[in-house]
């Protein structure tokens, strides 16, 4: 979720549900490491539960990131074994890290000593040739041994070869199936599914066979969905709140934000799926997009824009 699940994303989800786990956009051990700890790490009270997702390969590095991690509160750090863009390939980490099961497990036993948080690892079936049952089983082995005893499993293979980062997330084959396997093969793991689930009714099926649903860019594109996570997947009684009621909730923030020298249009581009499939929704977006980058943009271009919607 790079460039995605920024702290003005996390604040906007969180309305909507106050229990769903937010998780940051992939960070770099090199940009911790080398940059303004601030600028990557520092979120609000009111994100709980937030995981840092951490993209790297060598240990004593992570480990040193999950202490910052830990220090600035987060509730996990997760290791990003799935992503496969070819930057991240030249960084030697992502997806091209399932060729090499005993260095996260290496990762996972350094970053486990130096922190009390839990480490997770997000990883793929498998990548290229390797044949899915096979690298999977030995991947989780492995790093389970080290103590690891969360995996949020992205059910598609990553083909490095061949294919872009877009096409690796539409062209694999899913294969939920596998992904049910391993949980009933290793029942003491917290299993976590990921890939291609649109529909909370999607997540409750799934939620029949794994321990927890993550999903990533349908909750981008049509953040309401998380209304219902609350009332539905952790049985809370929880008022729903209408897109608008969402918005005008947001607006308090999106103030403050500007007052302190944020552009609108940082924060704005993050609520184009708001009113995804109602009357309006083009307009919506047509009028956020050519208008928010203008000096001066305020909460009064959203509620213009808000005011095109109609709400069923």
């Amino acid at each position: 979720m790079l460039d995605w699940t920024d702290r003005h994303e996390r604040y906007f989800l969180r309305l909507m549900s106050s229990n769903a786990w937010l998780y940051t956009e992939m960070v770099t051990v090199g940009a911790l490491m080398n940059g303004d700890h601030d600028r990557h790490l520092a979120f609000g009270a009111h994100e709980h539960p937030v995981a840092l997702q951490l993209g790297g390969s060598d240990p004593k590095a992570l480990a040193e990131c999950a202490k910052m991690a830990e220090d600035y509160g987060y509730d996990e750090v997760n290791i990003n074994v799935g992503c496969p863009s070819d930057r991240v390939q030249k960084g030697a980490f992502g997806a091209c890290l399932m060729a090499e099961p005993n260095l996260i497990a290496e990762c996972v036993d350094v970053m486990r000593s130096a922190v009390n948080i839990p480490i997770t690892v997000k990883n793929r079936i498998g990548i290229d040739e390797q044949r899915e049952e096979e690298s999977l089983r030995q991947f989780i082995e492995i790093v389970a041994q080290a103590g690891c005893e969360t995996f949020i499993v992205h059910a598609r293979k990553a083909w490095l070869k061949g294919l872009s980062p877009k096409e690796n997330r539409d062209i694999p084959p899913l294969n939920y199936d596998l992904v049910y396997q391993i949980k009933q093969e290793y029942s003491d793991l917290e299993i976590i599914i990921n890939g291609g689930i649109k529909t909370l009714a999607s997540c409750l099926d799934h939620l029949k066979f794994v321990d927890g649903v993550m999903v990533g860019r349908e909750a981008y594109h049509n953040p309401y969905l998380l209304m219902q996570v609350d009332n539905a997947i952790y049985n809370e009684a929880s008022t729903v709140l209408s897109r608008k009621q969402v918005l005008q909730q947001y607006f308090p923030y999106v103030e403050e934000q500007i007052q302190q020298g944020s552009h609108l249009k940082h924060i704005s581009r993050h609520l184009l799926g708001l009113f995804q499939g109602m009357e309006g929704a083009k307009a919506w977006r047509r009028h956020i997009s050519e208008n928010a980058h203008k000096q001066g943009a305020g909460i009064e271009l959203l509620q213009e824009a808000m005011d095109m919607v109609v709400e069923c």
